[in-house]
């Protein structure tokens, strides 16, 4: 890690103070006010380096509570003697300053400025009156400072610039300055929340993360695997901004810090109300409105981590008994209300409810915090909740695991099950965590048809059928789901939970098989039953990631991105749902083609999602977006080891994507140098998709093909344009049939048509096969306004390379076999590893390379390289023969 802190996010200010310190007309200089800890000194300090370099005499001084008392203590080391004659002091202390100036003058820089002394702070005030010298000070808002500081900005001698805290977009740039690599962001948005943007708050917390671990690498990634701890340091810095308190408003804060917000009126009645109305006087309690309640909360969340670590265990359960007390009198009316009373119960001295456990818990899986969840529905199974206790501890332990443990909870719960609803949710959980947490099918649809055969009444096995439809949805059996979750949805009976798991298959059904204009009524639905859900409120993030792969295939790729940054931004703050969220802005940033932004998102996503094991097949998603991101930014290594832990994480659970896996195989096949195996497998998926009815996948299965130059897939994208719904498929097949006819013009056409879609790298690669079209034919202008607008358009996408962008950077006189050949032969394999990687002879690898050879006037493999603009690297683990 970086020793030094840079100044980041501070270029508009630092402009700001440098045009003040030349400005020979108005205000000399500047003051930068703000909070302790904003960075006003390190401003300053840039500011004053700038002009020193700038040829100015830099004189520099800080004051504080100590030279306060001394005349002119702040300047003590810079005047030295001033004789004893009163009436010379200033005089003689300002040509002190100002001895030694070249041409550009004298800038005096005060840090502290509010606490200087009357006579320091005159100085001050007659340099700048007599424009004698730039100055430059700093002061604390809030703070009193002598009148003659006042002045400087109230009568506009100075200019005053209000240094804010960092935005949590700066304070990653920071992190990632001082790092030296890839910050998760919600580890930043966490560090962001506990410091507000200060960056003196902000270094204490991420040196003490990193010095003790809980910041650490994972997958490339910086990311906190645990909460920060205060240091002493940070207390210290914290306390005394604070400041001495008296009792009573100690008080307040130690309330507050054990549960934050509370409604004004209940603080006031478990502390005193002046000490309240004096806590927000000071700054340190802020009042807001909620609605229609006023809360009351630390102005600094700081402020509660630093009292809670100054507080005895046996205090903070008394606190916590009475806030409980005082919510549970005050009817507690939110849902949010009976989840604080519940985690507040638990650390205290007070009885355990097991009915307000319970709800509690579910509303902490609503909210998709499962850890919370578990830990509130084991209190509840002690505090004799039963099955519906147990059920929650069932369901969470088979999310967050280990298998062996959630396995043994969800026999408890078959066990506990006295009647046949309580089989059924029994039966569902076992099969969900069977399904997706083991990815053992066949077992759970074992379950299923077990607990089937058992119940006796219809109703009461709808959750069963629905279960059964999500399942099929999502292991890549369109008919089965629809069938299924119609059947559920149409009865008129079904539970909340079980029209949830029937739209998701539904929902899933209707996104492979091209039919993405029909899922919004059932998206909605399902949503709604979500927020009343007594147990798969999780279940929305499946529904909703359903849904952005039918907009996503279909061609609404800006519905989809928006969705997904709406999703992340409610999920982003709860265990795995960040993680979660990362993979959905990730998965549309890939298909807007902003490649980098893409990459950075789902290596973000997997690093986190791995503490979660396969997390319900989550992992295998992110592995197969960051896959086929990490192929088309050029990342060509990356890309075959995320391709090898795809291969070892492949999920049966998630089969509906086994097309997409395929295809990211393909791309790492194809940006590596050989196209027609790209080809070849593109062509596989598309046969894997049309095998189970997925005809969206096959569109982009097929499409794929036309990227990588296949000529043979117009007539079917023609057909299917007219079986799957959106605007993406016609807009293939007009790209396929452009390159099947070597149409530059109609190509060019097919472009924008997929820009204005927002398929922005499809646009470029359409344009690059126009260029590539134009200039074989001799129509060189035509050819070099293509090649213009496919480099264009890769630039959009962030420096993306694919097949068709490289050979349109690059033009040579080869065929699309020569070129592939020689491709190969330039990143190093031998004529055996490509005659393998192609499934051809050696012989035929031999005669392209002599024929491209003579073409390109070398036979020299390195000078291929140069020529086609790749880089000899180390083959694949498969091709060294390991």
């Amino acid at each position: 890690m970086a020793t030094g802190w840079p100044l980041v996010g501070r270029a508009e200010e630092l402009r700001f103070v440098a045009t003040a310190l030349r400005s020979r007309s108005g205000p000399r200089g500047v003051v930068l006010a703000g909070a302790a800890g904003v960075g006003k000194t390190r401003l300053a300090g840039e500011a004053l380096a700038e002009a020193g370099q700038r040829g100015m005499t830099v004189r520099r001084a800080t004051a504080t509570a100590s030279s306060r008392p001394l005349p002119l203590g702040a300047f003590g080391g810079l005047l030295g003697d001033l004789g004893r004659e009163p009436a010379q002091l200033l005089p003689r202390a300002a040509a002190a300053l100002l001895a030694g100036a070249g041409r550009a003058g004298v800038v005096i820089g005060v840090d502290d400025a509010h606490l200087l002394d009357e006579l320091s702070a005159a100085l001050i005030h007659q340099l700048v009156l007599r424009r004698a010298a730039t100055v430059l000070v700093t002061v604390r808002t809030g703070e009193p400072a002598p009148d003659a500081v006042t002045a400087l900005w109230k009568d506009r001698d100075l200019a005053r610039l209000e240094v804010q805290p960092l935005s949590e977009l700066e304070v990653t740039t920071l992190l990632e300055s001082v790092l030296g690599g890839h910050v998760e962001q919600a580890s930043v948005s966490r560090l962001w929340a506990m410091c507000q943007g200060n960056v003196l708050y902000l270094r204490q917390l991420v040196d003490g993360a990193v010095e003790n671990g809980a910041l650490r690498v994972e997958r490339g990634v910086w990311r906190l695997a645990e909460p920060p701890r205060v240091t002493p340091g940070l207390v210290e810095l914290v306390a005394a901004r604070m400041g001495a308190l008296p009792a009573a408003v100690r008080e307040v804060l130690d309330v507050l810090a054990v549960n934050e917000p509370l409604g004004v009126g209940l603080l006031t009645g478990l502390t005193e109300p002046d000490a309240v109305e004096d806590a927000e006087n000071r700054g340190i309690v802020r009042v807001d409105t909620d609605g229609r309640r006023v809360q009351a909360r630390l102005a600094h969340p700081l402020y509660g981590e630093v009292r809670r670590a100054a507080m005895g265990r046996l205090r903070a359960r008394l606190l916590r008994s009475r806030i409980a007390t005082a919510l549970s009198n005050t009817g507690a009316r939110r849902a949010d209300d009976v989840l604080r009373r519940a985690v507040l119960m638990l650390d205290s001295d007070l009885d355990r409810d097991p009915g307000l456990l319970v709800a509690a818990a579910e509303r902490a899986s609503y909210l998709g915090d499962l850890p919370l969840a578990l830990r509130l529905g084991r209190a509840a199974v002690v505090a004799g909740g039963g099955f519906p206790a147990q059920a929650i501890v069932a369901n969470s332990t088979a999310f967050l695991g280990p298998a062996d443990e959630a396995d043994a909870e969800l026999a408890v719960l078959t066990r506990l099950a006295g009647s046949d609803a309580e089989l059924v949710r029994a039966a569902v959980n076992r099969a969900t965590f069977l399904t997706w947490m083991l990815a053992r099918v066949d077992q759970a649809e074992a379950v299923l048809d077990e607990a089937a055969a058992r119940v006796v009444t219809v109703g009461e096995r709808m959750p069963l059928v629905a279960l059964r439809a999500m399942i099929d949805g999502q292991l890549g059996r369109p008919d089965r789901a629809e069938q299924a979750a119609l059947s559920v949805l149409r009865s008129g009976g079904a539970t909340e939970d079980a029209v949830l798991m029937a739209c998701c298959g539904l929902v899933a059904a209707l996104a492979v098989t091209g039919r993405a204009d029909q899922m919004g009524p059932h998206v909605a639905r399902g949503v709604e039953a979500a927020a009343r859900s007594t147990e798969r409120a999780e279940f929305r993030l499946p529904l909703v990631a359903l849904q952005i792969t039918g907009l996503r295939l279909a061609g609404h790729l800006g519905d989809a991105a928006r969705i997904a940054a709406d999703c992340r931004a409610q999920v982003k703050d709860v265990p795995i749902g960040a993680q979660i969220g990362c993979y959905l802005v990730g998965e549309t940033e890939l298909a807007l083609g902003r490649v980098a932004t893409a990459a950075r998102w789902l290596r973000e996503g997997r690093a986190g999602i791995e503490r979660f094991g396969d997390a319900g097949g989550w992992r295998y998603a992110t592995l197969i977006a960051l896959t086929r991101a990490l192929a088309v930014t050029g990342d060509v290594e990356g890309a075959h080891e995320a391709l090898a832990d795809l291969d070892t994480h492949r999920h049966a659970g998630l089969a509906f994507l086994d097309p997409e896996m395929v295809l990211a195989r393909a791309w790492v096949t194809a940006v590596d140098g050989a196209s027609s195996r790209g080809v070849e497998l593109a062509h596989e998926a598309a046969e894997l998709a049309d095998g189970r009815g997925q005809l969206a996948h096959v569109v982009l299965a097929l499409h794929t093909a036309a990227r990588f130059g296949d000529r043979s897939v117009a007539g079917r994208l023609a057909a299917l344009a007219g079986q799957v719904h959106g605007p993406l498929a016609p807009a293939v097949a007009a790209h396929a049939a452009a390159l099947a006819a070597d149409d530059g013009d109609a190509l060019l056409a097919a472009s924008s048509a997929l820009e204005e879609i927002g398929d922005v790298l499809a646009a470029a690669d359409a344009a690059a096969q126009a260029a590539a079209g134009h200039l074989a034919k001799g129509r060189r202008t035509a050819g070099h306004a293509a090649a213009a607008r496919a480099h264009a358009l890769a630039g959009e996408c962030e420096g993306a390379t694919t097949p068709a962008l490289a050979a349109a950077a690059r033009p040579l006189p080869l065929t699309d076999r020569e070129r592939e050949i020689v491709s190969l032969a330039a990143r190093g394999l031998s004529n055996r590893q490509i005659a393998d990687r192609l499934v051809v002879s050696v012989r035929t690898v031999e005669g392209h390379l002599y024929r491209a050879s003579a073409k390109l006037g070398t036979t020299n493999r390195s000078e291929y390289a140069g020529l086609l603009g790749v880089h000899p690297r180390r083959p694949p683990a498969a091709d060294r023969g390991e």
